[in-house]
């Protein structure tokens, strides 16, 4: 059997993957099985925040592998604690917890907010505000919080206590608000898999007076937008605001299965002990590569983040067979003329790997992606746009 094959009759049929076995890679660069090398446009899903195989991510990752790999959160691991404390410094949030997953820390950043919620106002008041086309993760739960059908369907009946608002309708927030016992709104900054869609400012700046005037909590969900990926650490910081609870996972890793749900100071002492917990949550080598990534994050690549990102805009907004480019910082969805999948294919034979938001194109490039692959890369997908 061949590794499609195999694949085929052993992995669950969840993916409608594409006809390519990759099997190593450096930087920007991946490879398939036949030796053919791909710039990589995707990064895992926004995952491989410094690319593949990065030099001082593999030694953190590795010094502490050969250290101690894993340990019961009943004991105390230094990455873990440091993490922590690097995340709370740079976001001005207070504590955090450790998980294995952006649903995983969504799901957390729920409870807390229930918990919340139900310890100040009263058990009645559960009802999380989430946008129609958003996306918080794939359990029963955080389905229940993505406002998009299509994700619902086939898993009825989901967690009870999610309502919907319309993106970027301060009036329908308003009146979902008045008409529900509510403990928290929940946003992306960007929709990412609703299409790439950044919130306006006006809407952002709505949700956190609602939130302040009513006493309800804000959660931005951070998982695709977070670490470095719209220019800034986090999201939120290109709006000029801090919600009660973020969380993240994706380029936190690197590459590694680790989220973080960071708790501001109105909900930082709901968890207690035995109150939540994760077997694998702050595990210490995922935690020593993310202190690697987050320091890496500085100033000069968040710069070197949105010169990239002008760079994309500009050079696909005009071009022939873009109808329009969206997104923020190197978080980018192209509308195209032709059919996504035709560009996709288009771009994959001349050794590009863009990736799909419903119709788009999405481009999630390592942020420290060089130039001449990002150039390369960026007249290929331009290539394949045209009409």
């Amino acid at each position: 059997m061949n590794i499609f094959e195999k694949d085929n009759s052993f992995v669950a049929s969840t993916y409608a993957r594409f006809p390519l076995n990759l099997v190593s890679g450096k930087g920007s660069i991946v490879y398939d099985d036949s030796g053919k090398g791909y710039i990589d446009m995707a990064t895992g899903i926004a995952v491989n925040t410094f690319g593949v195989a990065d030099d001082e991510w593999v030694k953190a990752v590795t010094n502490q592998l050969n250290t101690l790999q894993h340990a019961s959160n009943l004991y105390y691991t230094k990455p873990c604690a440091d993490l922590a404390e690097i995340l709370c410094n740079r976001t001005g949030l207070k504590k955090v917890f450790f998980s294995n997953s952006g649903a995983e820390a969504n799901e957390c950043a729920i409870k807390v907010a229930r918990k919340y919620a139900a310890d100040k106002k009263g058990s009645d008041y559960y009802t999380i505000i989430t946008l129609k086309n958003s996306f918080h993760g794939r359990t029963i739960t955080t389905l229940a919080a993505t406002g998009q059908d299509v994700f619902h369907n086939d898993f009825l009946p989901l967690t009870d206590g999610f309502v919907y608002a319309e993106a970027n309708n301060i009036a329908d927030l308003e009146a979902k608000v008045k008409e529900n016992k509510v403990a928290a709104i929940m946003f992306e900054c960007v929709q990412g898999e609703g299409g790439v869609l950044p919130l306006e400012p006006d809407f952002v700046n709505a949700i956190f007076s609602i939130a302040e005037r009513e006493d309800i909590l804000t959660i931005a969900d951070e998982v695709q937008t977070g670490n470095g990926r719209t220019g800034s650490l986090y999201a939120f910081m290109n709006y000029g605001v801090l919600p009660d609870i973020v969380s993240t996972a994706k380029g936190l890793g690197n590459g590694l299965p680790l989220g973080a749900t960071m708790l501001g100071e109105k909900v930082k002492d709901v968890l207690t002990a035995g109150s939540h917990g994760s077997t694998f949550g702050g595990n210490p080598v995922a935690c020593a590569g993310a202190v690697n990534v987050i320091n890496r994050i500085d100033d000069a690549l968040l710069n070197e983040v949105k010169e990239k990102s002008n760079y994309v805009f500009n050079t696909l907004k005009n071009a022939s067979g873009v109808k329009s480019v969206s997104g923020m910082g190197l978080m980018i969805g192209i509308e195209t003329e032709k059919d996504a999948s035709e560009v996709i294919k288009y771009c994959m034979e001349n050794g590009v790997l863009p990736i799909k938001a419903k119709t788009k194109v999405r481009l999630l490039p390592a942020l420290n992606i060089g130039w001449d692959d990002l150039k390369k890369a960026v007249e290929i997908i331009k290539k394949g746009c045209e009409i």
